[in-house]
């Protein structure tokens, strides 16, 4: 992910002495290119292995939820990358993100975006149902159009708010089973798969999808706080 996040980052263009704020840093790998720009970075994310992992790079990582911000300071800019689509409390992240940001501040990003992974979401559907597990009836991610992305933004008060899809098809580093095990874990447990059925849910997802390549569809976009 954070290799696919690189050409967002192109679109920070971080400057020396600029203090930003990157939602849902991970490990910290773009946070410390944000760094290494000159720039003041301070990284946040809820999972307390991934705020660990930040820090062994030297970096000021805090533990806190997108939607629940909370800073003395205000900050030039922010930037996220694959964090906001995990968010459900969207609109709460979204109005978090506006009060963190000096007036004139910026905020790039990218997420997924409308139809991201809909045949691997689907084909692991079919399985679940296939073997007798209901899929969960609400959703675990928010892939929004461009559309609904900036009035959401809009709503809470950024100006220039600019939205694309682009559609990245990218293999898959650990496969199709990988991806089910790790990224769909939680849809498995709300779902009451067993542990020990999962390996084989696993490899029948990847039968049936057929390839190791992953249907990625982001949603970049960049916009300003009056």
């Amino acid at each position: 992910m954070p290799a696919l996040g690189a050409a967002a980052l192109d679109l920070l263009a971080p400057q020396p002495g600029e203090t930003i704020l990157d939602v849902g840093c991970g490990d910290g790998t773009l946070t410390l290119r944000i760094k290494e720009a000159g720039a003041e970075v301070v990284g946040i994310d809820n999972s307390l292995s991934m705020i660990g992992a930040a820090k062994a790079k030297g970096l000021d990582a805090r533990l806190m939820d997108a939607a629940d911000l909370k800073f003395a300071e205000a900050f030039d800019a922010a930037f996220s990358n694959a964090t906001l689509h995990w968010v459900l409390a969207k609109e709460r992240a979204a109005r978090a993100i506006w009060f963190a940001l000096k007036p004139g501040g910026r905020f790039v990003g990218e997420m997924g975006g409308d139809g991201n992974l809909a045949a691997l979401r689907r084909h692991l559907d079919d399985e679940l149902v296939t073997r007798g597990f209901g899929p969960p009836t609400y959703a675990a991610n928010w892939y929004p159009t461009p559309q609904e992305f900036t009035a959401l933004y809009e709503g809470v008060g950024f100006r220039n708010v600019e939205a694309e899809l682009i559609e990245r098809p990218t293999p898959l580093e650990h496969g199709v089973e990988g991806w089910v095990l790790a990224f769909r874990k939680g849809w498995l447990d709300r779902a009451g798969v067993p542990e020990a059925d999962r390996p084989s849910i696993a490899a029948a997802v990847a039968r049936r999808h057929g390839s190791p390549i992953a249907d990625y569809i982001r949603l970049r976009f960049t916009m300003d706080k009056p």
